[in-house]
C-alpha cells in the first residue's frame, strides 16, 4: 500500500486517539490534524483551522494532496462536510471516514432518529416529539408518565442537553426552558421520554455502508460527581471491555439493533460510512438503545482504540474506501481504564490557561490531551475536559489502580477527577 496523507479534524481528546494511533502505522503518509491542541503536535502538524471552516479546509486538502479526512466531532458531520467535499472536482481522490448530512441526522435529530427506530422496530423508550405549538400535549403526555421524566434537546447540545427529573411539575418548568431557549436552538423541539431503567453501556461499529466491523464496547461515566451524581459532562472516564456484556448479550444487540440499523439506512438509501454509537441499555424489558451518535464517543475512544491490535489507519482506510471486508479486526483480551481530568467548575464556568505539571513523570500510560494549548512552549489548560488518562492491564483493577497512580503526577491548578470510575465492577 502507498503511504497514506491523512488529515484528523478536531481538537479533543478523541482526535488526540486518532492521531497517536493513526501516526504510528506502517502506511502513514503526512499527518495533519485541525485545529488539533497540544498533545497532538507530538503525533503530526497541527493546522489552524475551524472544523466548519469548509471552504478553507477543502483549499488545504487539494493543496497537500491529502487521501483520508477523518471526522472526529459531530457538527462538521451534521453540518454536511462531506457533501460539501464530495462535490469539490480537485477532492475527486479524496476518501472520507463520516457520514454524510442525511446519515449524521441519527445524532443530529433525536426525533429523527426516534422516528428510525420506529420504522425499523428497533427497540427503545416510548416517547412524544414536543414544540411550542403542542405544549399543551407535552404537560398532560408528562402527567402520565411514571418519574422520572426524561427531557432531550432535539438537536446538538454538546452531550448536556438531557435532563433527568424525578418531580412533574418540575419537569413542566424545564420543558418550558428549554422550548424557550435552554440549550439554544437545539431544544426548540424537545422529546419527552419514557425513563428506561437498567444499566448503561456503549457499543460502537464501522461500517461502508454495506458491511460492518464491530469494535470493542465500552462504559462510559456522564455524571461530574462520584456515584453518578450532579451535572452531566461529555464523559468523566470509561472502561472497556464491559464486564456485564458477553457473547450471549452481544448476539442480541446484534441482532436487534446493529443489523437493524444498517439494514435500515440501506433500505432508506442512506448512503452511511463511518462509525455508529450506539447508546445502549440493559433493562428487564431487554436492551433498547437510548441514543445514536454519528461518531465515536469521548472518552470512549481513548478506551476502546487501545485494545485495537489491527493498523488503525488501514482499518480506517477500508471503511471510507467501502472494502471493509477486505481487513479483519483483532481485538486485545485486555482491560482498559480511562480517567478524565477537569478544570474547576466544569461542566459550568471554568478557567483557562492553568500550567500543567507531571506530564513526563506519567510511566504506565498513555495521556490523551483535549483542552489543552500550547503557549511559549508551556502546556495549559483550554478547555473543561483537559486530560484523559488511559491504560491496559489484564485486569480491570490493575487498568484503574495504574489510570489514578498516573493522575496522581499531574497537576495544575484546579485538577478535578472522578475517583470511583469502574469501582462498581470491582
Amino acid at each position: 500500500m502507498d503511504l497514506i496523507n491523512v488529515m484528523i479534524l478536531g481538537n479533543g481528546g478523541r482526535e488526540h486517539a486518532f492521531a497517536h494511533y493513526v501516526s504510528q502505522s506502517k502506511s502513514i503518509g503526512k499527518l495533519y490534524i485541525a485545529p488539533g491542541n497540544a498533545g497532538t503536535i507530538n503525533c503530526g502538524v497541527n493546522i489552524d483551522l475551524a472544523v466548519t471552516q469548509f471552504d478553507s479546509i477543502a483549499d488545504f486538502l487539494a493543496e497537500k494532496n491529502v487521501d483520508l479526512l477523518i471526522v472526529g466531532p459531530e457538527q462538521p458531520l451534521v453540518d454536511g462536510i462531506r457533501g460539501f467535499l464530495e462535490v469539490d472536482e480537485r477532492l475527486s481522490s479524496l476518501k472520507i471516514l463520516g457520514p454524510g448530512k442525511e446519515g449524521a441526522q441519527l445524532e443530529g435529530s433525536k426525533s429523527f432518529s426516534k422516528r428510525f427506530m420506529q420504522r425499523h422496530n428497533i427497540p427503545t423508550a416510548a416517547y412524544l416529539e414536543v414544540d411550542q405549538n403542542n405544549l399543551d400535549e407535552g404537560l398532560v403526555f408528562i402527567d402520565n408518565q411514571k418519574p422520572p421524566i426524561v427531557l432531550k434537546a432535539n438537536g446538538l447540545a454538546a452531550g448536556k442537553g438531557v435532563l433527568i427529573i424525578k418531580d412533574k411539575n418540575e419537569a413542566k418548568t424545564e420543558l418550558k426552558n428549554m422550548l424557550e431557549g435552554k440549550f439554544g436552538n437545539a431544544s426548540s423541539k424537545v422529546l419527552i421520554e419514557e425513563f428506561l431503567d437498567g444499566i448503561e453501556f456503549s457499543v460502537f461499529i464501522l461500517t461502508d455502508g454495506n458491511t460492518y466491523k464491530i469494535l470493542p464496547t465500552a462504559k462510559d461515566y456522564k455524571r461530574i460527581g462520584e456515584g453518578e451524581t450532579g451535572l452531566n459532562t461529555g464523559g468523566m472516564g470509561a472502561i472497556s471491555p464491559v464486564p456485564f456484556v458477553d457473547d450471549d448479550l452481544m448476539q442480541i444487540v446484534e441482532n436487534e439493533i446493529i443489523k437493524p440499523t444498517v439494514n435500515g439506512l440501506k433500505q432508506e438509501s442512506i448512503d452511511y460510512c463511518g462509525f455508529i454509537y450506539f447508546g445502549l441499555i440493559k433493562t428487564e424489558q431487554g436492551v433498547k438503545v437510548i441514543e445514536y451518535n454519528a461518531r465515536l464517543g469521548d472518552p470512549e475512544t481513548q478506551a476502546v482504540l487501545p485494545r485495537i491490535k489491527t493498523d488503525l489507519l488501514q482499518l480506517f482506510y477500508a471503511t471510507a474506501n467501502r472494502s471493509l471486508t477486505t481487513i479483519s479486526i483483532e481485538i486485545s483480551n485486555e482491560h482498559a481504564a480511562t480517567v478524565v481530568c477537569v478544570s474547576e467548575g466544569y461542566p459550568e464556568a471554568y478557567e483557562k490557561g492553568k500550567a500543567i505539571k507531571g506530564l513526563r513523570e506519567v510511566e504506565n500510560g498513555i495521556v490523551f490531551h483535549a483542552g489543552t494549548k500550547l503557549i511559549d512552549n508551556e502546556i495549559v489548560s483550554n478547555g473543561g475536559r483537559v486530560l484523559a488518562v488511559s491504560n491496559l492491564a489484564n485486569d480491570l483493577s490493575n487498568a484503574l489502580k495504574n489510570s489514578y497512580t498516573d493522575i496522581d503526577r499531574l497537576c495544575y491548578d484546579g485538577i478535578g477527577f472522578r475517583r470511583d470510575i469502574g469501582f462498581e465492577f470491582l
